[in-house]
């Protein structure tokens, strides 16, 4: 029995109840009043200090603060009663994972679009000297798309078109051609050495090259020939080629996962993800998880971490629930979420809340996307830079792991292709070539607000969101708090892209540990001004063409000093 978890617990449900905490404050105190003892000489008079607080606070309020500290709740936890512990008959499997996969900031590009010259197709060395501008920006995970030979056979062309000219570079998801396949990169990129020198540079950067992993080939990849029982065969003698209807692949060819030689198909598809962790990859996005076998993914990763734990899989899988849940309990990291599609007020409150309270807190961590080279949502295309900023704002926030395609998001891309949610003359099926010097609002927004990421822990998790009842639906706004360095931030963003809004907002003063009555001082981190609150209900005013969010952070009272 953990008896001052037990407490804890005991305490702050007694307070929200509004009962009496006076005697249950003494008796934490003589709680650690007895782990003083099990203390070596140098800590017990540090450890006495906290029982004297837990007894010395001019209120009840107070009292909690000292109750719940994590600090005390670290050395209570080293000085347990060891006498106490009993061990558990069942042994689980542990997995200790680095911080990256939890707190991660993704910028993906299309190196072949990297070059200054205009028509020229971009190589690892021109991605190199964007690797500043990255930095700058506060991305620390560069993702790219496939980087390896195109399929020539069924190329397609500019938007998608079946026919392609010459010129046309085909899509990097369809993988492979007669100079090779998923362990060989695109001639025009570069070699070897400059993919690896590009990994050496950016990881300088403090920046992480994030590779895409798409486990399907081109009709002229050579794995069709030399493997050709790894492939569904249709009675004309082709090979079955990928749908996700109304959209058709006629350029790519799925593995059939049944095939009678899974063994061996199995062991080729790992044998990519060593060769890539060899030449220093150490985050892979993988394209369409959901199309594969479940089984394979938890053989597959299971394996990879027995000899590299710091690698880090992405989940790219925009399906059904279950199924996504499924993947994450297969053992990705990461996982792309339905954040894209969740634009109102009770939607976002609604997800969230599913994230982060239901069991799904537990395995599922998300990556927020407001855009990728498939999806540019109508939210975006209709509100323009406005909603751009908002939505990038949204994700930043909301999740500590989030990602963006660039350079069309901070260049406020809005143009569709006719009736569809996706770019017109998209980076799929053609070079495009841009001016990566260019200022834009949006770019110093994501400047700014990835800075306060890395500045506030209170960021660098999903799991610690409170949603704030306010008087608009117009405006949403939601608390963030890390006990352990005591950052509190309050968030509060207008949804229209066109009107400015106010409400009053319903800050939970308790849990933030500020009195009734007492005021405290906000200072917004993207404009700099200050607000001096008071009480529960307070008063914001966001006005969309100027900035739609406020990132408030309560600098008094200051939450350590009590």
């Amino acid at each position: 029995i953990d008896h001052f978890t037990t407490w804890k617990k005991g305490i702050v449900k007694k307070y929200e109840a509004g009962q009496d905490i006076s005697t249950e404050l003494q008796i934490g105190a003589a709680l650690v009043v007895e782990a003083a003892a099990r203390a070596g000489a140098k800590e017990k008079t540090a450890v006495l200090q906290f029982a004297k607080q837990l007894t010395t606070q001019d209120s009840p309020e107070a009292g909690l603060l000292v109750a719940t500290n994590d600090k005390l709740a670290d050395v209570m936890f080293r000085l347990r009663d060891k006498s106490l512990l009993t061990t558990y008959p069942q042994i689980f499997d542990l997995e200790v994972e680095i911080r990256r996969a939890g707190f991660s900031t993704w910028y993906e590009l299309f190196p072949r679009s990297a070059s200054a010259e205009s028509g020229k197709h971009g190589t690892f060395k021109d991605v190199k000297r964007l690797l500043p501008r990255v930095a700058e920006m506060g991305f620390d995970t560069l993702y790219f798309p496939p980087i390896h030979p195109i399929g020539e056979h069924k190329r397609k062309g500019k938007n998608n078109s079946l026919t392609a000219t010459d010129s046309d570079p085909g899509s990097p998801w369809a993988i492979g051609n007669r100079t090779g396949g998923h362990k060989d990169i695109h001639p025009e990129l570069g070699t070897l050495k400059d993919f690896q020198d590009l990994i050496k540079a950016a990881r300088g950067l403090g920046i992480e090259i994030a590779m895409d992993i798409a486990y399907q080939c081109a009709p002229d990849h050579p794995y069709v020939k030399q493997f050709p029982q790894w492939f569904k065969w249709r009675p004309d003698g082709t090979v079955q080629y990928a749908e996700n209807p109304p959209k058709k692949y006629e350029d790519i060819l799925p593995f059939n996962f049944e095939t009678e030689d899974w063994e061996n198909l199995w062991l080729e598809l790992r044998s990519v993800i060593d060769y890539w962790i060899d030449k220093g990859v150490t985050v892979f996005r993988i394209d369409n998880p959901h199309t594969k076998a479940f089984a394979f993914w938890e053989w597959m990763i299971g394996e990879v971490r027995k000899t590299n734990p710091e690698v880090i899989f992405l989940a790219e899988a925009f399906t059904r629930p279950r199924i996504m849940e499924r993947l994450a309990k297969a053992g990705f990291n990461q996982s792309y979420t339905y954040f894209t599609w969740r634009n109102t007020k009770k939607e976002i409150e609604e997800y969230m809340t599913e994230l982060t309270k239901s069991e799904m807190r537990y395995f599922f961590r998300p990556n927020f996307w407001p855009n990728t080279p498939d999806i540019l949502p109508p939210e975006l295309t209709q509100g323009g830079e406005n909603a751009h900023i908002r939505r990038f704002i949204l994700a930043a926030t909301l999740s500590s792991n989030y990602g963006l395609y660039g350079p069309v998001y901070e260049f406020g891309f809005t143009e569709p292709m006719p009736g569809k949610e996706e770019y017109i003359d998209n980076e799929k099926y053609q070079l495009r070539n841009w001016d990566w010097e260019a200022w834009t609002k949006i770019k110093e927004v994501i400047t700014r607000v990835n800075r306060i990421r890395k500045e506030n822990p209170a960021l660098h998790s999903t799991w610690n969101i409170c949603f704030a009842e306010t008087t608009n639906e117009n405006i949403i706004c939601y608390i963030k708090t890390d006990r352990r360095s005591g950052n509190r931030l309050i968030i509060a963003v207008n949804l229209d892209s066109y009107n400015t809004h106010s409400a009053q907002v319903k800050i939970p003063l308790k849990d933030l540990g500020i009195q009734s009555g007492q005021q405290f001082l906000v200072r917004d981190l993207l404009s700099g001004d200050k607000y001096r609150w008071q009480d529960e209900w307070n008063y914001v005013q966001l006005n969309p063409y100027e900035m739609p969010a406020h990132i408030l952070r309560i600098e008094q009272p200051d939450i350590q000093s009590r």
